[in-house]
């Protein structure tokens, strides 16, 4: 991944190499260097990763991006279509057409949805028969070459070969902005498909509403039901030019179509409604004028649309727009003033600290306004709203250096998770939700690790009290997902319930993080509650076999059993060899439990060691090779503790090898440059911890585990206008193990730092060796 040739670097970073940026962006604000400029979005667009390289502000609601292809998920036999998943972030680089621009994405998840209001521009006569074809989404797909293709922060830009059509993408936190130059085309066409979506099935689009509210405003919203079961979208779409003619298609084959077929409704009439609608608006005088579209977004109404917009973008400015959020990003990006070995390695620093700001996302109008979980119309009071908590894997990392880095958005998102709590039926935390739904993917409860993590280490003025009842509230919900067998039983029987094994473990773990914040609000019987439901761990330990195993409720282990299978075995997404070393809230008792810290670390070195037959993976949809190493599987999120584990046995040198080993593997300035799904940003909050030199093991704890520090220093800007500093003395490719570590020139003689030894500001030493030492 990383012997690409430097000119292959060049391609892809683009500016950093050529220099070559156009427009305003070039200046950035004055009293910050350009970190932006090291940003490659185009990084982690392969299969693996599933990135967009779109244009969207930090933390933006909007997240304006080319489609690559149009997939559904199901044949017309019902079956799943595998080559769907390619295609959770609408974008695939090794594609060579682009079907339009969608306004909202998910960043490297592992199953998908979203992919609204997609826009196509046309040149010349266009003919509505284009848009009846479902497939080729309204039939005009245009073929692009990747030299022409620009990614920047807040920007893209790419030439569309079938009518010479240069597309430009900016965008605010709730508007997106197009510029379409379509050269010495006399006449132009915007396509507005309502029908697309992305993971889209014949039963996705529930109602689409269009209004024309004059020659150059549309507004509208629609509503589907996939991965959020209930999802509606308001939009308000502004041209810079009056459109001449307009009309639509309704793809639905309804009988019924009440009173309104007395109008003669395709052509220029004011009011488009359906399941499946394509509209489309022609344009004069386009010659060497570009035509600007602006297109906000809203969860409550097109009011609320319209309001977004002409609070963040009253004009047509798309040049200081561009600026705009060009800045805030360098802005972002600059908590992190780092230095690495080579241009290489800032590329891939400074694009992973850009793939940990795409989401969560702000879910809420200018004025504090937002759809609820109960659909009912909200506003938020003391904290801004966010939603897209994909928790099963941000907990790990992410939220943990939000901690760091935006403790006030963090304090927010948790104040989201609360309203969450507040306006669930169920009254519990969020498992994983978007867009005012719960979608319930994945296992546990990590909204609890989050609050606790937080709560620890003094982060946000949430209500601690309310957090702690929401965190009871969500532990006690029987009828979720086996919960009350695990009350009862003291695991998950797994001849009861899926994902037995990985259930027991990654639930015993939140509710320790539950008595972590019974503790720290002096809650001593519930913290002791809950402390005892944390042991649950060893209930399905088998010592006979030297593994985690499924549990039947009768007390007896499953016969039936294969440690290296992910399939089956009780696990998800793991084996019994990975998943089985997930005991973060009681490291020390888990390996004494596992024979100690000689024949642990011996374990660990077999894990990544041993060869693993292609069948345990050839059915994995979401695993490589390219995230495996060993059977230690980086490409997904149940072992990115596992490098750090060293730390707790005589071989903490193991980490710093393991720990940069997979940083300079499994991560890179290409395409290529993730091994694995980003999953919201976990992956590459992964590597920014591992290349600042540690890492949360536990979050609820103030602990961080040490590892190999890749930067050769780093200016952390923390937001109390305090300072953490960290140096790597004697930096080089060799030099990966650590032989000396100071804290404020005192040397620590633990591999192992406190939150509260650097949230004041601190300056950390390492002095890197090639042998090892530590």
């Amino acid at each position: 991944m990383k012997n690409l040739s430097k000119l292959m670097v060049c391609l892809l970073v683009l500016s950093s190499c050529t220099g070559n940026r156009t427009g305003s962006s070039e200046k950035a604000d004055e009293s910050l260097f350009n970190y932006a400029r090291y940003v490659n979005p185009l990084i982690g667009t392969s299969k693996m990763g599933h990135t967009f390289p779109g244009a969207t502000a930090p933390f933006g609601m909007v997240q304006l991006s080319p489609q690559s292809n149009f997939v559904p998920m199901y044949d017309e036999n019902g079956n799943y279509i595998p080559e769907t998943y390619e295609y959770c972030a609408g974008y695939q680089y090794s594609d060579s057409a682009i079907i339009g621009f969608a306004h909202t994405n998910f960043s490297g998840t592992g199953h998908s949805d979203l992919g609204d209001i997609l826009l196509m521009p046309a040149g010349g006569e266009f003919d509505p028969g284009l848009l009846e074809k479902e497939g080729d989404v309204s039939g005009l797909l245009s073929t692009f070459s990747h030299a022409s293709e620009h990614a920047e922060p807040g920007y893209y830009k790419v030439i569309l070969d079938r009518d010479n059509i240069v597309a430009e993408l900016t965008a605010s936190e709730r508007v997106g902005y197009h510029r379409y130059d379509f050269g010495t085309n006399e006449s132009a066409n915007i396509i507005l498909d309502l029908c697309y979506n992305v993971y889209h099935h014949q039963n996705k689009n529930v109602w689409t509403f269009l209004r024309v509210e004059n020659d150059s405003l549309i507004s509208g919203y629609r509503q589907t039901s996939g991965w959020a079961r209930t999802r509606k979208v308001f939009f308000a779409i502004k041209f810079s030019e009056s459109f001449r003619e307009y009309g639509f298609k309704n793809l639905d084959n309804d009988t019924y179509k009440g009173f309104y077929r007395r109008f003669d409704q395709e052509n220029n009439f004011p009011e488009m409604a359906g399941r499946n609608v394509k509209a489309w608006f022609s344009f004069d005088n386009t010659v060497n004028k570009p035509l600007e579209v602006k297109v906000a977004l809203s969860s409550v109404s097109t009011e609320g649309a319209m309001m977004n917009l002409e609070e963040e973008i009253p004009g047509w400015q798309f040049e200081e727009v561009r600026k705009a959020t060009h800045n805030k990003w360098n802005r972002e990006l600059s908590a992190i003033k780092a230095e690495t070995l080579d241009e290489e390695g800032m590329t891939t620093f400074y694009t992973a600290l850009y793939h940990t700001m795409l989401s969560p996302v702000l879910y809420e109008d200018v004025d504090g306004s937002y759809r609820g979980l109960d659909q009912n119309i909200h506003k938020s009071e003391g904290f801004t709203n966010y939603t897209i908590f994909s928790l099963w894997d941000t907990y790990r990392a992410l939220h943990p250096l939000f901690n760091i880095l935006h403790p006030d958005r963090n304090n927010d998102m948790i104040k989201s998770m609360l309203a969450h709590h507040d306006q669930s039926v169920h009254k519990m935390l969020p498992v994983w939700s978007h867009y005012a739904n719960e979608n319930w993917c994945m296992i546990g409860y990590h909204a609890t690790s989050v609050i606790a993590d937080a709560m620890i280490k003094g982060v946000g003025n949430f209500d601690r009290e309310r957090a702690l009842e929401a965190c009871i509230n969500t532990s006690g919900v029987e009828y979720f997902d086996g919960l009350g067998e695990y009350i009862k039983y003291g695991y998950f029987p797994d001849d009861l319930t899926h994902s037995s094994v990985s259930k027991t473990l990654e639930i015993a773990y939140n509710d320790w993080c539950i008595a972590q914040v019974a503790e720290h609000l002096g809650q001593d019987k519930l913290r002791d509650e809950y402390l005892e439901r944390s042991a649950s761990y060893v209930n399905v330990w088998d010592k006979k076999s030297g593994y985690m195993r499924p549990k039947l409720s009768d007390g007896s282990f499953r016969e039936d059993f294969d440690p290296l299978d992910t399939h089956g075995q009780g696990f998800i997404e793991g084996n019994a060899w990975n998943y089985g070393l997930y005991v973060p809230q009681d490291i020390e008792a888990m390996i004494e439990m596992m024979g100690g810290k000689e024949t642990f670390s011996d374990h660990l070195d077999s894990l990544f060691t041993m060869e693993l037959d292609e069948k345990y993976i050839e059915q994995t949809e979401d695993i490589t090779r390219d995230g495996i190493i060993g059977n230690y599987v980086h490409g997904n999120e149940p072992g990115h503790h596992i490098p750090y584990l060293y730390n707790w046995t005589d071989r903490a040198w193991k980490t710093q090898e393991r720990v940069r080993m997979i940083m300079e593997s499994m991560y890179g300035p290409t395409v290529e440059g993730l091994c694995g799904n980003d999953d919201a940003g976990q992956m590459s909050a992964w590597y920014i911890f591992s290349a600042l030199g540690f890492y949360p093991v536990t979050p609820g704890s103030s602990i961080y585990a040490i590892g190999s520090p890749l930067v050769k220093r780093a200016e952390l800007s923390l937001q109390n206008g305090k300072k953490l500093i960290i140096r790597a003395e004697n930096q080089s490719a060799q030099n990966i193990y650590v032989s000396r570590i100071t804290l404020n020139g005192k040397e620590l003689e633990e591999p192992f730092l406190d939150h509260s030894q650097i949230a004041g500001g601190a300056e950390i030493v390492f002095t890197m060796t090639a042998t090892p030492t530590l």
